[in-house]
């Protein structure tokens, strides 16, 4: 696919959308709800005969499986995508969704290993992507949108007051540094640092019952029970950043028994219904913990990797939640059958409950039919795709588009590909703002796809991991370990493609394929000689 400038991108104006909803006085609302570390296969609608098991392991046990009607319902009546692509990993996936931009412009290569600049101060800082970029919180401002970004924000060393989000609500990945610490809970992992003779010892502690970690872990902060919440320019306060419970009432309710997903959708909820009274079009960020392994703080000598959630019951109606009641303290409780067992399921469950609220609130404000629903997910699953750059384990995530009030020229699974960098225009295209000509970015609106007769998307899609670059279109893979592989037919488990041996042997179009994305390639490859801030 040739590298275009960003206005011949944007081929959907905001007249565009108006003419195919002239019945529509008012921009359309906007939920971008952006999952934590899971693959395609673990939903159901996606039809893989391999998921992730409660020990992280490969399985095809049933009873393993997550249950997402809610989703699979989205899917059918809206659209999901065959195959999408993010980033092998968090950051530069979040980077990516965030500026619709590679690596090449956004500088943020790996977890841990985000390109830099130096300050006025002459110090070496994390490079932030608000610097050089717009963003989608800026994008949707710009199209005059209430905004607010829930959840974890992964930008390290950032301000997050200007990405463009009116309000916060920020859960651990991306805290910025407050000068008091967090007086509502000590659920947290610390690194303490002593002296052992000569030598520096950095040792594990959970700082709730005060014991040593026995098994390899990270400092973290809680984001599932007894969360860390910080909130930006909340409600009736006067602080830019304050710590969450902030009111006599969240003080008061405020437990063992809160849980950070709740909190962050609550106040998803509550911006939702301020935002309709005050008749202005929304944008909510969503970037949930949910799918993201983390240290059980209930069950702290056990080394599990998807710490259990409320328990939920779907009737075929509807969901109910059973109202969490944890009891004890220091490391020692009891969840007293309201919580569930371990295992990635059980986070992709608590979503699919999740969005039901969000549909449940547009319904009861009779804007169902002028919102459009986003959810993807950020990386493959942990154990399993997170960090790979083999195939597409790490890059393969779902994608669906929820607009039931919108008459899209096509529906269910639409076998095409698409980049997580092509939310970025397709909210433009939404929001009726037109980005700058010199403006380059690498993702391609979807709205033209979903709207007009266009058959097809994109012709190729790319990620990487640091310098390893990853390229697919519809014959060919090359992964990050430069193997390239036949994903011309459909694979049962969605990734066991063969790999490509005799080219002598292979399809005119597989050639030609290859042949463009050895021409591609070298424009996004400049993490050796272009690492760092753009100047």
């Amino acid at each position: 696919m040739k590298m275009r400038p960003i206005a011949r991108l944007l081929v959907a104006s905001f007249t565009t959308i108006v003419n195919a909803h002239a019945q529509k006085t008012t921009k359309p609302n906007i939920v971008v709800l952006y999952a934590d570390d899971i693959s395609a296969r673990e939903l159901p609608i996606y039809n893989s005969t391999v998921w992730t098991g409660s020990n992280g392991k490969n399985t095809s046990d049933v009873k393993q499986r997550a249950k997402t009607p809610i989703l699979s319902h989205m899917a059918k009546e809206g659209i999901f995508v065959t195959t999408t692509w993010a980033a092998t990993v968090c950051s530069p996936s979040r980077a990516m969704m965030m500026t619709g931009r590679y690596a090449h412009l956004h500088k943020w290569w790996t977890n841990r290993d985000l390109g830099t600049y130096i300050d006025e101060k002459g110090k070496n800082r994390v490079w932030p992507l608000y610097a050089s970029s717009k963003t989608i919180g800026h994008i949707a401002k710009e199209g005059g949108y209430a905004t607010l970004w829930t959840g974890k924000s992964q930008m390290k060393g950032a301000d997050l007051s200007k990405f463009g989000f009116d309000e916060g609500v920020f859960t651990p990945g991306g805290q910025p540094n407050m000068k008091d610490e967090n007086p509502f809970t000590d659920f947290e992992v610390e690194m303490v640092k002593s002296k052992k003779g000569q030598k520096k010892v950095k040792k594990l502690f959970n700082k709730d019952d005060g014991k040593e970690l026995t098994y390899k872990y990270y400092p973290s902060k809680s984001w599932l029970w007894k969360p860390y919440v910080l909130l930006m320019n909340a409600p009736n306060s006067t602080k830019k950043f304050e710590w969450w419970p902030n009111t006599n009432t969240s003080k008061k309710d405020y437990s063992i028994n809160t849980y950070g997903p709740d909190v962050e959708l609550d106040f998803a909820l509550d911006f939702i219904e301020r935002k309709h009274k005050e008749n202005e079009p929304f944008f909510i960020y969503h970037t949930s913990h949910l799918g993201h392994d983390a240290f059980d703080f209930l069950n702290p000598t056990v080394h599990s990797h998807w710490p259990g959630t409320p328990k939920i019951s779907w009737d075929g109606k509807k969901y109910t939640r059973t109202e969490p009641n944890i009891t004890g303290k220091n490391g020692k409780y009891d969840t007293n059958g309201t919580i569930t067992s371990n295992g990635i399921n059980y986070h992709i469950n608590y979503l699919d409950y999740q969005v039901s609220k969000y549909l449940n609130k547009f319904k009861k404000l009779g804007i169902e039919n002028n919102t459009i629903f986003i959810f993807a997910a950020d990386n493959g699953t942990s154990k399993y795709g997170k960090h790979s750059p083999i195939s597409q384990r790490g890059t393969h995530v779902p994608f669906i588009i929820y607009a039931p009030g919108f008459n899209f020229t096509k529906k269910g699974e639409q076998d095409i590909l698409v980049n997580i960098s092509d939310v970025f225009p397709t909210i433009a295209d939404i929001a009726g703002v037109k980005i700058p000509t010199n403006y380059e970015i690498n993702g391609e609106s979807l709205w033209p796809y979903l709207t007009t007769d266009k058959k097809d998307h994109r012709d190729w899609i790319y990620a990487h991991r640091g310098p390893m670059q990853l390229i697919r279109g519809k014959h060919v893979l090359k992964d990050g370990k430069g193997t390239w592989w036949d994903v011309s037919k459909h694979q049962s488990d969605l990734i066991s493609f063969p790999t490509i041996d005799k080219w002598s042997e292979s399809s005119a179009r597989a050639k030609k394929e290859k042949k463009n994305f050895k021409r591609i390639l070298p424009k996004f490859n400049v993490e050796n000689n272009g690492h760092d801030a753009p100047n």
